[in-house]
């Protein structure tokens, strides 16, 4: 299939273009851009390389991709961005490459980033995520699968979003947010479980029931962390999401959520 390129838009030389792609007007693909097939990039959309972009990526007006970090330490070492396939990145969205020698900033598959959000160096973004708009992730944050970052909302560099966590909007995130739990405010505190998003996927009810007593020994038992997980250990499950949220705490550098 062809790819349609329209006469205002600049393709360097050194891009890699798969097939059936659209780049519409006014549009910038530079040297060391890598684009599966099918990408739809609509217009205005600036993309620069080392980039690997899988395909089926759709990217909106005003969308900058693939720029160097903002990190005033960086000193133009080679570095890269590898996004996955079937993104939508909504207009405005700006994703930077890694930050050091050989560093990588990575996005997953399915994965919907609204307006004005941004993934900052070395990031690693997991799969069917959604950033709503002006949801900002710090350097080196690291985001499981189908985890909901709420409009407005900014975390830290280095933390950790575990799977189907959610945020609210306007949240401040400092530390991680265990997998499969609600926060909200500023900054952000725990509010609950997941339940509505684990439910829209299948989560059983069971599992679910065993997530919420997992959330008030955490929270409202008045155990500290250490304590509460080792009791979530030994009196639920078995169960394989109660084992990743137990594996995902003990692994915690910056602490959990409190």
């Amino acid at each position: 299939m062809a790819n349609r390129i329209h006469a205002t838009a600049v393709v360097d030389a050194g891009a890699e273009l798969g097939d059936g792609i659209e780049v519409g007007p006014y549009c910038v693909v530079g040297e060391g851009v890598r684009l599966g097939d099918g990408c739809r990039l609509v217009a205005h959309v600036v993309l620069q390389g080392p980039s690997d972009i899988g395909p089926e990526n759709e990217f909106h007006p005003f969308a900058s991709v693939g720029g160097r970090t903002q990190a005033i330490r960086y000193g133009g070492e080679p570095t890269r961005l590898k996004i996955g396939r079937g993104n939508c990145f909504r207009e405005c969205v700006t994703i930077n490459r890694g930050n050091g020698p050989g560093d990588v900033t990575e996005i997953g598959s399915g994965n919907h980033l609204l307006a004005y959000a941004h993934v900052g160096h070395d990031c690693r973004v997991g799969d069917h995520c959604v950033f709503s708009n002006s949801g900002t992730l710090g350097g080196h944050v690291v985001v499981e699968d189908r985890v909901i970052i709420g409009g407005l909302s900014a975390v830290h560099q280095f933390c950790r979003l575990g799977r189907f966590g959610f945020i609210g909007g306007c949240a401040k995130v400092e530390q991680d947010l265990p997998p499969f739990m609600l926060v909200d405010g500023n900054p952000a505190e725990p509010r609950g479980v997941n339940s509505v998003g684990l439910r829209r996927h299948g989560v059983a009810e069971e599992t679910i029931r065993m997530l919420k007593e997992a959330f008030r020994l955490l929270y409202r038992s008045g155990l500290n962390t250490t304590q509460a997980v080792e009791r979530i250990s030994a009196e639920l499950g078995p169960c394989p999401e109660i084992d990743h949220l137990v594996a995902f705490i003990r692994a915690s550098e910056r602490g959990i959520i409190h």
